[in-house]
């Protein structure tokens, strides 16, 4: 049976708008790591740190209505996804402004969540999304590895059945 795999949320959240909902929401130990920062050097300082680990790493990240905020958290985006390209992430902002944060912010996002009532249920979609993709992606390479063996077994069983055909044609 597989085992469950361990994801890590990392959330910046500035004014600490969401991050305890989200705490709350993923509340299970053995499989969530909830962390929350305030400062955008602690949150890439966590990522850099988490970089060896095997974990399906997820971002939140909140958004706020400043132009100025959305070229800071563009220029965030990009910084995880140089430190972690496998890093998913979801920014949460004001609905009114969604649109012109998408024209903005461009760089691999997985989610565009707006903040209302029920974001805290669409983050906890799209973490659920992010960690499917990841065991896809680790089963895909067992799968290939799997094939690759199968190949390597057909190919020495297919030569060791071509040697003895030649070396002892009467059981042929």
């Amino acid at each position: 049976m597989a085992k469950d795999i361990k994801t890590q949320i990392l959330c910046y959240d500035d004014h600490r708008g969401f991050s305890e909902d989200v705490k709350k929401r993923f509340a299970d130990a053995s499989r969530y790591l909830v962390l929350s920062f305030q400062t955008r050097e602690e949150f890439l300082a966590q990522l850099e740190a988490g970089r060896e680990n095997k974990f399906c790493k997820v971002a939140i990240i909140g958004v706020h209505d400043t132009k100025e905020n959305y070229e800071i958290i563009d220029q965030l985006t990009l910084d995880i996804k140089k430190i972690d390209h496998r890093t998913g992430l979801i920014l949460l902002g004001p609905p009114d402004k969604m649109a012109e944060i998408k024209k903005y912010v461009m760089h691999n996002i997985d989610a565009f969540i707006p903040k209302n009532t029920n974001s805290i249920l669409r983050i906890h979609n799209a973490v659920k999304k992010l960690i499917s993709e990841y065991s896809i992606g680790i089963f895909k390479k067992r799968r290939n590895l799997s094939f690759y063996f199968l190949l390597i077994f057909l190919a020495l069983s297919a030569l060791l059945v071509l040697i003895s055909y030649f070396r002892f044609p009467q059981y042929f």
